[in-house]
């Protein structure tokens, strides 16, 4: 079967990519495909040249990400890896205060076809391929905050749920200190299929844009059917992949809360960087960080509650 231009195309932004995040700055092209690729840039082929090379029959099928109302449009993603949508995908989209709200049992029905919608997702050939299952989300669908991270890791894909690894200890000891539950707020990662690690079986690596591209109407679904009244951002990735921030780094945005859309977004570190550097005042920096979801939320701070990690 013969791939469509579109997936091609991913495929050989996907590979730049890589090339680029390995230090290759330049890429050699011979002088006939330099010819070829400027002959196509000066004519747009009509759909019937297309058809003849890439018949209909042959290109690849997603499933719609949700039956009930217009899918998210994917946003573009530039080759810096910065998120830019148009102004006609934002304004789709909208802000909070659009958004359709529905309650109750209405609300969990339309997250578990969701849920459903990205089991089965094929998007990413080579994570579909490698993963054990997809990672959706966890936690109350009617939650007032949501953590966002970057991308499940070995632990979570063979569990299915996300920060279940040492990582997710930290996260859920967190959550104890704020007086909350796993259960009580709503957790999901940018990228639903673990980052494959072609020839290691162990280790991580950070999702690439094109798979955060191609993830985002999942993540964007999500957040609209919750609607949180606070979010956090879990480490630079997540950052990245909620606001599109590159330039700013995790470290001067963290405890500044940013605007998506219309709800609050609280950046700090990921657990994982805090079990990589567990200093007494990278602690504090993330409490810090939660104090104040902590009062935006109004949510009951107890004195102890103020002092950790200042004695």
């Amino acid at each position: 079967m013969a791939p469509s231009f579109e997936h091609l195309l991913d495929v050989t932004i996907e590979h730049l990519e890589r090339l680029k995040s390995a230090g290759h700055s330049r890429i050699q092209i011979d002088p006939q495909s330099m010819e070829t690729l400027h002959a196509l840039a000066r004519e747009k082929p009509s759909q019937a040249s297309v058809d003849k090379v890439i018949p209909a029959s042959s290109r690849l099928k997603t499933p719609p990400i949700s039956s009930a109302r217009t899918a998210a449009p994917i946003r573009k993603v530039a080759f810096s890896g910065l998120p830019a949508a148009s102004q006609e995908e934002e304004d789709l989209i909208g802000r909070v205060d659009t958004w359709p709200t529905l309650q109750g049992a209405e609300k969990d029905a339309a997250m578990e076809r969701l849920m459903a919608q990205a089991t089965s997702c094929v998007r990413c050939t080579h994570l579909a391929q490698s993963r054990t299952q997809v990672v959706f989300g966890v936690g109350s669908v009617h939650a007032k905050l949501m953590f966002v991270g970057e991308a499940p890791g070995l632990d979570e894909d063979r569990q299915g749920e996300p920060f279940v690894g040492k990582a997710g200890e930290m996260l859920t000891r967190i959550l104890e200190a704020m007086g909350l539950t796993r259960e009580a707020v709503y957790i999901a990662n940018v990228l639903k299929c673990r980052p494959d690690t072609p020839g290691n079986s162990f280790g991580n690596r950070q999702p690439s844009p094109m798979e955060m591209q191609s993830c985002w109407p999942y993540l964007m679904d999500q957040i609209k059917l919750i609607r949180p009244s606070v979010m956090v951002a879990l480490g630079g990735t997540a950052v990245r992949g909620l606001l599109g921030r590159k330039t700013v780094g995790i470290t001067r945005l963290r405890g500044q809360f940013q605007d998506f859309r219309g709800i609050p977004v609280m950046p700090t570190y990921h657990p994982a960087y805090v079990l990589r550097n567990p200093s007494k005042n990278i602690k504090r920096q993330v409490w810090e960080d939660m104090l104040q979801v902590m009062e935006h939320l109004k949510m009951p701070i107890s004195a102890k509650q103020r002092q950790f990690f200042t004695k």
